[in-house]
This record gives structure tokens, C-alpha cells and sequence, in this order.
């Protein structure tokens, strides 16, 4: 037996229910936002990530899925989805629109080789988004407030929204020397990964897992220290933004982020939920002035954020939303062979009339389709026989009230529609005095 390559997963029919509904959420905060969707190439140049994401990071050194083609050209599966985007808008010329700030989200899978883990898995999905074009940090803010938005469209509790400010490159570069001169006598007491992020991107070291709470890192001078002028007015604008937006956030100066890309303002959304482990992080992101410049465009300031989906749907399992099942309003039971073929007719004309509706497909006796009509637990059930043929009408029978009543093949889409309207607005969706969620 084949069976699935370590760190995917399926995703069966009960399952993607979820999914689709996480997905219907997301797009539709994302039109209150403006953001229109993006889909790029799920493998790219492996360059594009080297030079985008940075080669010091942990997930171009350790993690990307990288090989040759058969054209010998090096191809990497996106590790993550904003250096997809700035190659886009570069090769599509998009910066030239006179339509600006671009506002883009994406939704889609992303490739890193690490150990599996609850909620990220080797092939996993990001919702991310891109604002681009403005250097004004209310885009900034935007950005962060409809990231925080979807948390409350998934009506998630106890969500912590933590921002810092990075600077630009000259104030990162200050505070790169400001660091090292401060970690030098002390490194040795760290992690081997904070020994070797000293070497090539020690901003890295204060985003340790292992030793974020040493005394070492918590004393270590934190880039808000090293912000010129201009970059604090930003950061201090955005914050001013935040209040007005009524965004809860708190400044955490040790904040650096992942990536090598991020300039000035970072953030990160975490919430305390028992489906997430100990890993309280959903999501976070921050501006990246200089990446469209860095990959061969124009210069054009950016922000932007990702979510792992897969995080956002285990915090959703926490606050127990019911996922219904879409109920099937109609199981059509044909007898004989041009009842079947009747059936299929009807059954066409209903679909196209936007009901659900199966029938059987085994050619069982009456008594095994009654059976499977329990199993599906459709609104109606449809009969039709030689008898219905000959008076062309259908015995259409209401499982709730058990009535079942002869309507004509011309009145049965009306007569369908009218009843599960009726049913719906007499429960409202969960009645008191049925076991039926019948909307």
C-alpha cells in the first residue's frame, strides 16, 4: 500500500467543511478591507527565495524544497507567499498602477521541510496579505487591523496583538552593532542556534524559543533603542492609528520577526486558546520596504501579514463552533426503468434550480431506498413509479410531517421551493421542538 508522504495529510469531506468556511470568512473581511485575491505559482526560481526570504534564515538554510527540473533550472516550492507576490508585481509591472495602495491576500499551500508538529505539517496553507505602494503608517495600521479583524470574525477570545518597530535599514545596521558588541563576551551561554544566529543574523537571537527567558536576552538592548528619528515618528503614528481603530496592542521591544526582509514596523497575533498547545502564535507580519527593490524593481514600500491556516483552524475549534452539514432537500426513488429515467430529468431541473438532491444508484428495491433516504436524512423524498408516470405527477413526501401528497412534474420545483421556504421561517433555525437544524 502507497501511503502518504511524512508531514501531509488528507483532508476528507468532514473535514473540509472547516476549511470552506474559513475560507468564506476570509474572503469576506477581505473585500470590507479592499484586498482583492492573488494566486501565484506554488513553485518558483529558487533565486527568488534566496534573494527574497534571506540565506541566513532558518528556512532557506534548513527547510525550503529545493531541486532541478528537467531543464537543470534550480525550483524551490514557496516556503511562504510574499516573495511570490513582489515577483508578480514586478514582472506584471503592477507598481505602475495608478491605483494605489495594491491590495492583495492569498490563500494557498507552502512547502518547509521541519519535523511535524500540532498544526504545521510539512505541506501546509497560509492566508497572507500585501498592501503596497505607501509609505504612510496607517497603511501599517490597516494592515494589522484587518488582521485583527479576521480573529474577530472567528469570534476568537483572548487574542494579544504585540508590535515593535525595526527601523529602517540604517537604524537595523545601528542596532546589528549595538547587539553583537552587547552578545559577544555572553554568547556562549546561549543555544548552539543563537551561537550560529550571532554569526550570520543575530537579530534572530532575540526570537528564541529555547532561551527567550535568559537573563541575556532579557537585558539585551532592544531595537526600539536605536530608531532615528523619522522612525520613531512612524512607529509612534501607527500606534496613534491602532488606539483610533480601537486595535488592543501591546509593544513588545524584543519582537524581531522570522525574516530577513522586515523593516520597520512588526507584529505578531497570539491567543491563549487550549486547542493551540503551547505555541500560542495565529499569525503576524510587518513592512518590508526594500524587498521590491532587493528583487530587481522599483523602489515600493510594502506590509503585509500570514496566518497558517491550519493554527487558525485549531483556535476556531476552541470556542466549539458548529459546522452544519448542508442538509439534502430532496432523495428522488425511481421504480422501474422509466421512473430512472424520469428521475434523472427531475433531478437535472432541480440542481440547476439550486436544490440538493440525490437518488439512488444501485437500482435497489423500494425497501433499500427507503433505507438510504434515512441515511441521508433528506427534507423531502421523491416517488415516482409507472403510476406517477402514467398521472405525470410525483408523490412527494415530508419527512418531518410524514404528509406525502401527488404534485404535478410542472408544479414540483414551486411546490419545493415554497415548503422549505415555509420550513425555514417557521424554525428560524433550531427549533425548540425538533431535532432538525432545518435552514
Amino acid at each position: 500500500m502507497i501511503n502518504k508522504i511524512k508531514g501531509t495529510y488528507d483532508l476528507l469531506p468532514q473535514e473540509t467543511q472547516s476549511w470552506q468556511r474559513l475560507e468564506s470568512i476570509i474572503s469576506a473581511v477581505s473585500k470590507l478591507y479592499h484586498f482583492q485575491e492573488i494566486r501565484t505559482p506554488i513553485f518558483e526560481a529558487s533565486e527568488l527565495f534566496h534573494r527574497g526570504v534571506g540565506d541566513t534564515t532558518d528556512i532557506i538554510k534548513k527547510e525550503t524544497y529545493d531541486f532541478l527540473d528537467r531543464g537543470d533550472r534550480s525550483v524551490t516550492l514557496r516556503p511562504e507567499g510574499t516573495a511570490g507576490v513582489v515577483r508578480s508585481v514586478i514582472e506584471n509591472k503592477l507598481y505602475a498602477s495608478a491605483n494605489l495602495p495594491l491590495k492583495y491576500y492569498y490563500v494557498g499551500p507552502m512547502f518547509r521541510y521541519e519535523r511535524p508538529q500540532k498544526g504545521r505539517q510539512r505541506q501546509f496553507h497560509q492566508f497572507g496579505a500585501e498592501a503596497m505602494g505607501s509609505y504612510d503608517p496607517k497603511l501599517d495600521a490597516e494592515v494589522i487591523g484587518y488582521a485583527s479583524t479576521l480573529l474577530k470574525a472567528l469570534r476568537l477570545a483572548n487574542v494579544r496583538v504585540k508590535v515593535n518597530s525595526l527601523g529602517d535599514k540604517a537604524s537595523k545596521a545601528a542596532y546589528r552593532d549595538i547587539l553583537l558588541d552587547y552578545l559577544k563576551p555572553q554568547i556562549s551561554e546561549l543555544c548552539s542556534d543563537c551561537q550560529h544566529r550571532y554569526l550570520e543574523n543575530p537579530l534572530r537571537v532575540l526570537d528564541c524559543k529555547i532561551d527567550h527567558d535568559h537573563p541575556v536576552l532579557i537585558h539585551a538592548p532592544k531595537p526600539l533603542d536605536s530608531l532615528n528619528i523619522e522612525d520613531k515618528a512612524h512607529f509612534e503614528m501607527v500606534l496613534k492609528y491602532l488606539e483610533a481603530m480601537k486595535v488592543q496592542y501591546v509593544v513588545d521591544s524584543s519582537l524581531v520577526r522570522g525574516l530577513d526582509y522586515y523593516t520597520h514596523t512588526v507584529f505578531e497575533l497570539e491567543a491563549d486558546l487550549p486547542t493551540l498547545g503551547s505555541q500560542a502564535t495565529l499569525g503576524g507580519g510587518g513592512r518590508y520596504n526594500d524587498l521590491v527593490e532587493n528583487l530587481d524593481g522599483p523602489s515600493f514600500p510594502a506590509v503585509g501579514f500570514a496566518f497558517g491556516m491550519e493554527r487558525l483552524l485549531l483556535a476556531m475549534e476552541s470556542v466549539e463552533q458548529k459546522i452544519e452539514e448542508q442538509r439534502t432537500h430532496v432523495f428522488i426513488m425511481p421504480i422501474g426503468e422509466e421512473a430512472k429515467i424520469k428521475s434523472m430529468e427531475i433531478v437535472t431541473t432541480l440542481r440547476h434550480g439550486g436544490l440538493v438532491c440525490e437518488t439512488d444508484f444501485f437500482d435497489r428495491p423500494m425497501k433499500g431506498q427507503f433505507k438510504q433516504a434515512e441515511r441521508i436524512n433528506p427534507q423531502f423524498i421523491l416517488i415516482i413509479g409507472d403510476d406517477e408516470l402514467a398521472k405525470n405527477v410525483v408523490n412527494v413526501k415530508n419527512t418531518q410531517s410524514g404528509e406525502q401528497i401527488p404534485v404535478s412534474f410542472e408544479n414540483l420545483y414551486q411546490y419545493l421551493v415554497q415548503a422549505i421556504q415555509s420550513a425555514s421561517h417557521a424554525c428560524q433555525g433550531h427549533c425548540d421542538d425538533c431535532d432538525d437544524d432545518c435552514h
